[in-house]
Protein backbone atom coordinates (compact mmCIF):
# COMPACT_ATOMS: atom_id res chain seq x y z
CA UNK A 1 0.00 0.00 0.00
CA UNK A 2 0.99 3.61 -0.99
CA UNK A 3 2.40 5.64 2.30
CA UNK A 4 0.07 8.93 2.30
CA UNK A 5 3.11 10.74 1.41
CA UNK A 6 3.73 9.64 -1.83
CA UNK A 7 -0.33 10.08 -2.69
CA UNK A 8 0.14 13.70 -3.61
CA UNK A 9 2.93 15.66 -3.36
CA UNK A 10 2.29 18.60 -0.79
CA UNK A 11 2.13 22.24 -2.94
CA UNK A 12 1.68 20.63 -5.94
CA UNK A 13 -2.35 20.79 -7.19
CA UNK A 14 -3.67 17.95 -8.68
CA UNK A 15 -4.86 19.81 -12.13
CA UNK A 16 -1.04 20.11 -13.20
CA UNK A 17 -0.74 16.65 -13.44
CA UNK A 18 -3.93 16.10 -15.93
CA UNK A 19 -3.94 15.53 -19.28
CA UNK A 20 -6.81 14.46 -21.09
CA UNK A 21 -7.17 10.87 -23.08
CA UNK A 22 -8.95 12.27 -26.00
CA UNK A 23 -5.32 13.03 -26.86
CA UNK A 24 -3.60 10.47 -25.03
CA UNK A 25 -6.69 7.50 -26.26
CA UNK A 26 -8.15 4.82 -24.50
CA UNK A 27 -6.10 2.52 -25.94
CA UNK A 28 -3.33 3.44 -23.47
CA UNK A 29 -2.09 0.33 -21.26
CA UNK A 30 -2.96 1.77 -18.28
CA UNK A 31 -6.83 1.81 -19.09
CA UNK A 32 -8.07 -1.66 -18.65
CA UNK A 33 -10.17 -4.22 -17.00
CA UNK A 34 -10.67 -2.25 -13.71
CA UNK A 35 -8.98 0.95 -14.46
CA UNK A 36 -11.45 1.30 -17.60
CA UNK A 37 -14.42 0.41 -14.73
CA UNK A 38 -13.71 3.38 -12.29
CA UNK A 39 -13.17 6.03 -15.68
CA UNK A 40 -15.88 4.75 -17.08
CA UNK A 41 -18.38 4.82 -14.22
CA UNK A 42 -21.66 6.74 -15.03
CA UNK A 43 -23.14 7.05 -11.76
CA UNK A 44 -22.20 8.50 -8.40
CA UNK A 45 -18.24 7.85 -7.82
CA UNK A 46 -18.48 7.47 -4.13
CA UNK A 47 -21.52 5.27 -3.66
CA UNK A 48 -19.71 2.44 -5.93
CA UNK A 49 -16.28 2.64 -3.50
CA UNK A 50 -18.92 2.22 -0.64
CA UNK A 51 -19.75 -0.76 -2.12
CA UNK A 52 -16.64 -2.28 -2.79
CA UNK A 53 -15.49 -1.79 0.54
CA UNK A 54 -15.45 -4.47 3.08
CA UNK A 55 -14.97 -2.75 6.45
CA UNK A 56 -15.18 1.31 5.97
CA UNK A 57 -15.97 4.23 4.18
CA UNK A 58 -14.55 7.87 4.78
CA UNK A 59 -13.87 11.39 3.50
CA UNK A 60 -10.93 12.99 4.73
CA UNK A 61 -10.52 16.96 4.14
CA UNK A 62 -7.03 17.32 2.47
CA UNK A 63 -7.77 21.10 2.13
CA UNK A 64 -10.64 23.30 1.48
CA UNK A 65 -10.96 27.30 1.33
CA UNK A 66 -11.12 30.22 -1.28
CA UNK A 67 -8.59 30.36 -3.64
CA UNK A 68 -8.19 30.41 -7.37
CA UNK A 69 -8.96 27.64 -9.91
CA UNK A 70 -6.19 26.99 -12.43
CA UNK A 71 -6.42 28.82 -15.72
CA UNK A 72 -7.92 25.53 -17.49
CA UNK A 73 -10.23 25.08 -14.55
CA UNK A 74 -11.64 28.68 -15.27
CA UNK A 75 -11.92 28.15 -18.75
CA UNK A 76 -14.15 24.86 -18.15
CA UNK A 77 -16.21 26.88 -15.82
CA UNK A 78 -16.38 29.72 -17.63
CA UNK A 79 -15.34 32.08 -15.38
CA UNK A 80 -12.75 34.94 -15.24
CA UNK A 81 -8.92 33.42 -14.61
CA UNK A 82 -8.83 35.20 -11.44
CA UNK A 83 -12.03 35.25 -10.09
CA UNK A 84 -12.50 33.49 -6.64
CA UNK A 85 -13.97 30.09 -5.84
CA UNK A 86 -14.32 27.08 -3.38
CA UNK A 87 -12.06 24.70 -3.15
CA UNK A 88 -12.02 21.60 -1.84
CA UNK A 89 -9.75 18.46 -1.95
CA UNK A 90 -10.06 15.37 -0.63
CA UNK A 91 -9.02 11.90 -0.07
CA UNK A 92 -12.04 8.92 -0.58
CA UNK A 93 -11.15 6.38 1.60
CA UNK A 94 -11.78 2.70 1.92
CA UNK A 95 -10.59 0.06 4.72
CA UNK A 96 -8.73 2.60 5.83
CA UNK A 97 -6.38 3.28 2.48
CA UNK A 98 -6.92 6.77 0.36
CA UNK A 99 -8.28 4.97 -3.28
CA UNK A 100 -8.90 8.75 -5.11
CA UNK A 101 -7.93 11.86 -4.46
CA UNK A 102 -11.25 14.31 -5.67
CA UNK A 103 -10.81 18.15 -6.55
CA UNK A 104 -13.84 20.48 -6.31
CA UNK A 105 -13.65 24.02 -7.63
CA UNK A 106 -17.33 25.82 -6.91
CA UNK A 107 -17.56 29.11 -7.94
CA UNK A 108 -18.61 31.68 -5.64
CA UNK A 109 -22.39 32.76 -7.37
CA UNK A 110 -22.98 28.66 -6.73
CA UNK A 111 -22.87 28.76 -3.13
CA UNK A 112 -26.13 30.96 -2.84
CA UNK A 113 -28.59 30.37 -1.17
CA UNK A 114 -29.24 26.20 -0.98
CA UNK A 115 -26.21 25.38 -2.27
CA UNK A 116 -24.60 27.02 0.85
CA UNK A 117 -24.82 23.76 2.03
CA UNK A 118 -21.26 23.42 -0.51
CA UNK A 119 -19.24 24.93 2.19
CA UNK A 120 -19.89 23.07 4.96
CA UNK A 121 -20.07 19.44 3.62
CA UNK A 122 -17.03 18.81 6.34
CA UNK A 123 -16.24 15.03 5.82
CA UNK A 124 -19.40 14.59 4.10
CA UNK A 125 -19.16 13.25 0.32
CA UNK A 126 -19.98 16.00 -2.00
CA UNK A 127 -21.39 12.60 -4.84
CA UNK A 128 -24.03 11.97 -1.74
CA UNK A 129 -25.53 15.68 -2.25
CA UNK A 130 -24.86 16.09 -5.92
CA UNK A 131 -26.58 12.56 -6.68
CA UNK A 132 -29.33 12.87 -3.85
CA UNK A 133 -30.81 16.17 -5.36
CA UNK A 134 -32.64 15.96 -8.64
CA UNK A 135 -31.68 20.48 -9.08
CA UNK A 136 -28.04 18.88 -10.05
CA UNK A 137 -27.05 17.15 -14.11
CA UNK A 138 -23.72 15.86 -14.55
CA UNK A 139 -22.60 16.96 -17.99
CA UNK A 140 -20.25 14.43 -20.07
CA UNK A 141 -17.25 12.49 -18.33
CA UNK A 142 -13.75 13.47 -19.81
CA UNK A 143 -11.05 10.71 -19.18
CA UNK A 144 -7.45 11.80 -18.65
CA UNK A 145 -3.86 10.70 -17.30
CA UNK A 146 -1.88 12.21 -14.50
CA UNK A 147 1.81 13.44 -15.61
CA UNK A 148 4.38 12.71 -14.64
CA UNK A 149 3.21 10.01 -11.78
CA UNK A 150 4.94 8.27 -9.87
CA UNK A 151 4.98 5.04 -7.29
CA UNK A 152 1.52 5.32 -5.33
CA UNK A 153 0.71 8.19 -7.00
CA UNK A 154 -2.58 8.78 -9.29
CA UNK A 155 -2.42 7.60 -12.92
CA UNK A 156 -6.08 7.98 -14.41
CA UNK A 157 -8.08 10.78 -13.94
CA UNK A 158 -11.73 11.46 -14.71
CA UNK A 159 -13.92 14.90 -14.25
CA UNK A 160 -17.35 16.35 -15.15
CA UNK A 161 -19.24 19.64 -14.90
CA UNK A 162 -22.63 19.13 -12.58
CA UNK A 163 -24.75 21.54 -13.50
CA UNK A 164 -27.88 23.26 -11.27
CA UNK A 165 -29.42 25.56 -13.97
CA UNK A 166 -27.37 28.54 -14.59
CA UNK A 167 -24.90 27.67 -11.92
CA UNK A 168 -21.73 24.76 -12.17
CA UNK A 169 -19.07 23.24 -10.65
CA UNK A 170 -16.07 21.30 -11.64
CA UNK A 171 -15.08 17.37 -9.68
CA UNK A 172 -12.33 15.67 -11.06
CA UNK A 173 -11.06 12.66 -9.24
CA UNK A 174 -7.43 11.17 -9.47
CA UNK A 175 -7.42 7.00 -8.90
CA UNK A 176 -4.73 6.20 -7.21
CA UNK A 177 -3.56 2.82 -8.48
CA UNK A 178 -4.60 0.54 -5.02
CA UNK A 179 -8.00 1.35 -6.29
CA UNK A 180 -7.47 -0.63 -9.43
CA UNK A 181 -4.26 -2.34 -9.54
Amino acid sequence: MPSRDSEHQPGIPLTRWYRSLAAAGLRNPDVHGPARYWLQLEGSFTRALQQECRRSFHVEIRQEGFGRPTPEEAQRLAIPQREQAWIREVRLCGDGHPWVLARTVIPLPCLAGRNRILRNLGNKPLGAYLFSSPRWQRGPLETGLCVPHGHGQPRLARRSIFHDGHHALLVGEYLLPVLYS
